[in-house]
């Protein structure tokens, strides 16, 4: 195995610990930005050593059409190619190839779909989802799972869940990359029984780590958490454990509560671009009349916005100028790297849920 998780401390459920892989070692808990091309937008890989950034995720679905795996591989892999030796993950591609596509097909042995670049019809199998992946060469590769939009009835959240655990004993069987580690992803939907049964088929698989995917898909906060506890408390303490698809603050800190390690989102970056920043005091809208002559920072404790009034930032907003998105988008990423930061230390200081209940008072 090309990976190995160290507990350092706990709290109650919450994990203070540290993945080592052959690159070098995360700290956990751990936000993972969004680079669905490449890069995160309006960032480059000096900003990510600047944010303190330890993984940046790659889009598998994007990267193999455009530029394409294999010219990916032949300049070196994703991280010569990016020029960025910080860790990064690839999702499988099958959540972009369920989300993008209006006619894609689901059959026992893959999807067939239509690429959204020049219309040409592709067929992406488990083993597929492998080798591309080990073309691209993330540290780190997700398994091909099938991720149902939820409301979802309970006949089509079970067969996507036993596709699932199918096709992740077909990744193992496929993945042969050395210092690549390959993830399972746990599926079942809401239901705290589905989710139990997923987790202990892919704690069965002895795989290096273990996402939780079909979650922050349409339930509520409410509804998520059972299904999350259920999920975790089967999964091997030994093995990281990630959230898929999950960026806000309260949800992290209850997810951290229940013993996830791992998380990533495009949220902090889209709401940036849109002019919504993350502060200690909750969401604030850049493009709000009252801010135009607001001579405040964001939020005085960040250092990637702290020395810019809100009302120049609203300004840029106003004129589309692209440099309010850069600084919206650092302001963002901070603010969740320090988050986890924070949790970290409540973890090692065991006040966690002191920590916890402090934020959902703002977030919740």
């Amino acid at each position: 195995m090309s990976l190995n998780f160290e507990l350092l401390a706990s709290d109650s459920q919450a994990r203070r610990g540290r993945i080592h892989t052959s690159r070098g070692s995360i700290e956990t808990p751990v936000f993972m930005p969004v680079g669905t091309r490449g890069a995160v937008i309006h960032l480059d890989q000096r900003d990510y050593e600047q944010l303190e950034i330890e993984v940046v995720l790659g889009n598998t679905y994007h990267l193999m059409l455009r530029p394409g795996a294999q010219i990916i591989e032949d300049l070196g892999g994703l991280h010569s190619f990016v020029s960025w030796d910080g860790h990064m993950l690839t999702d499988s591609g099958g959540f972009q190839v369920m989300s993008l596509n209006d006619n894609v097909k689901i059959d026992d042995d893959g999807v067939t779909f239509t690429s959204i670049y020049d219309g040409s019809k592709l067929r992406f199998t488990p083993e597929d989802a492998v080798s591309t992946q080990q073309q691209i060469g993330a540290d780190i590769q997700m398994a091909l799972d099938v991720c149902p939009a939820l409301p979802a009835s309970e006949d089509v959240v079970i067969k996507a869940m036993e596709r699932t655990h199918e096709w992740a004993a077909r990744a193992k069987a496929a993945h042969n990359k050395p210092g690549q580690s390959l993830f399972g992803i746990v599926q079942g939907g809401i239901d705290p029984a589905l989710r139990t049964k997923s987790a202990k088929h892919l704690a069965s698989l002895d795989m290096s780590g273990y996402g939780i995917g079909g979650l922050s898909v349409g339930e509520s906060h409410v509804q998520m958490m059972p299904a999350l506890s259920a999920t975790t408390i089967e999964l091997p303490e030994d093995r990281p454990r990630y959230l898929m698809g999950v960026g806000d603050p309260a949800r992290i800190v209850d997810a951290i509560g229940v013993g996830v390690d791992m998380f990533d989102c495009v949220l902090p970056t889209r709401l940036a671009r849109h002019g919504t920043v993350l502060t200690s005091s909750g969401k604030l809208n850049l493009r709000n009349a009252k801010h135009a002559r607001d001579d405040e920072p964001l939020d005085p404790s960040n250092p990637m916005s702290n020395s810019f009034s809100r009302a120049y930032l609203r300004h840029l907003m106003q004129v589309k100028e692209p440099t309010a998105a850069r600084i919206a988008t650092m302001h963002n990423l901070w603010f969740l790297m320090d988050l986890v930061k924070q949790a970290r230390r409540a973890i090692e200081d065991g006040t966690y849920e002191s920590f916890r209940l402090e934020v959902l008072e703002t977030w919740l």
